[in-house]
This record gives C-alpha cells, sequence and structure tokens, in this order.
C-alpha cells in the first residue's frame, strides 16, 4: 500500500526505435530529474518485465503513472501486472492529438518539435501530481 501520498512511480514506454516511445522517456526524464524529483521515481519498464525485485517492492509502495507510446499501453499492463497500482496513464498519442504543431521525428534524438511534446506531456502530469488528485482511485487519463 502507499505509504507516502506525494510520491509516484513514473513508468515509461519502452518502445524503442518509435519516436511516440522517445516522447514517453524524454517526458519522464523531465517529470523525474528536473520537474519534480522529490516526488517521483523512475522505473524502467524493462525491469517489471524482468521481475526485478526493488521495481517490484516500489510498485508494492507507491501508485504509478505510466506513459506509454502506442494503443498497445504496454506501461499500464506491465504495471498491473507486476501488482501496482495505476494512479494516472499518460498516452502520448492523446497529448499529441492537442499538439499536432508537435510532430515528433528522430529515434535516437528527437527533433526540436518532439522534444517540446515531451516538455508539454511532463508539465501535464506534474500538474496532476499538483492538483492534489489522491492516486489509485482508478486510472487518470491525461
Amino acid at each position: 500500500m502507499n505509504t507516502d501520498k506525494t510520491r509516484v512511480v513514473v513508468v515509461p514506454c519502452s518502445g524503442i526505435g518509435k519516436p511516440f516511445g522517445t516522447v514517453s522517456r524524454e517526458a519522464a526524464y523531465d517529470l523525474c530529474d528536473e520537474l519534480r524529483p522529490e516526488s517521483t521515481r523512475l522505473v524502467a519498464l524493462a525491469k517489471l518485465v524482468l521481475g526485478d525485485p526493488e521495481a517490484r517492492e516500489l510498485l508494492a509502495r507507491y501508485p504509478a503513472v505510466t506513459i506509454d507510446g502506442c494503443k498497445q499501453m504496454c506501461a499500464s499492463k506491465m504495471v498491473t501486472q507486476s501488482g501496482g497500482t495505476v494512479a494516472q496513464e499518460v498516452s502520448v498519442l492523446d497529448v499529441f492529438r492537442r499538439h499536432k504543431d508537435l510532430k515528433p521525428e528522430g529515434i535516437a534524438e528527437l527533433n526540436e518539435a518532439g522534444m517540446k511534446l515531451a516538455r508539454v506531456l511532463a508539465g501535464e502530469v506534474a500538474e496532476r501530481l499538483d492538483s492534489g488528485e489522491q492516486p489509485g482511485k482508478g486510472a487518470n487519463h491525461v
């Protein structure tokens, strides 16, 4: 169970080789390293897939924000399968639909528009975290 309502685990997509997957990871880095380092903890999706005990323990203690790059929603599914609670389910595609001028291109390095989209997404998630919504009451879509 969550022992600290202000802390969340952030699990981004691992869509390697796809621009929207790269946007999800860049947004997670921005959220965890720059915007809310005191209240977030980044967990790589691969650690959940491999059953990493430390990653699973974090999910048992804290709600998760998942950032998925496609409709398959692998990060959300893996958090649930790992025993975690998804507090916010974020789709890069949904954010892109609201910001069509920010079309991401590139994989290893995103273009300027892709990096801006990642910053917008991270900002939206940070605002939701700041709003005081209670995590774990069902998935909230951003």
